[in-house]
């Protein structure tokens, strides 16, 4: 299992999301006030998500669980 840190997050909240895995890499969409969110990740070490605009793909190296989970637990302080 992949992105664990980010399920355990929006298991936290109780928030229904949907979890794929293919050749080793992880894909997880849910929703949030109406709007629909994505991390899937990529076998160069990172990730591609929308959750800084959710219209927006941004990609993410290095460390990238890490700066996505920061990102999503500051939608709690809006």
């Amino acid at each position: 299992m992949r992105l664990e840190k980010i399920q355990d997050y929006l298991r936290q909240k109780g928030w229904k999301y949907h979890y794929t895995e293919e050749f080793g890499c992880g894909s997880i969409d849910w929703e949030y006030r109406g709007l629909t969110y994505h991390v899937w990740e990529f076998s160069e070490n990172g990730a591609q998500s929308n959750v800084k605009m959710a219209g927006k793909m941004e990609d993410y190296f290095g460390d990238y669980e890490e700066k996505i989970m920061e990102l999503i637990e500051g939608w709690a302080k809006i």
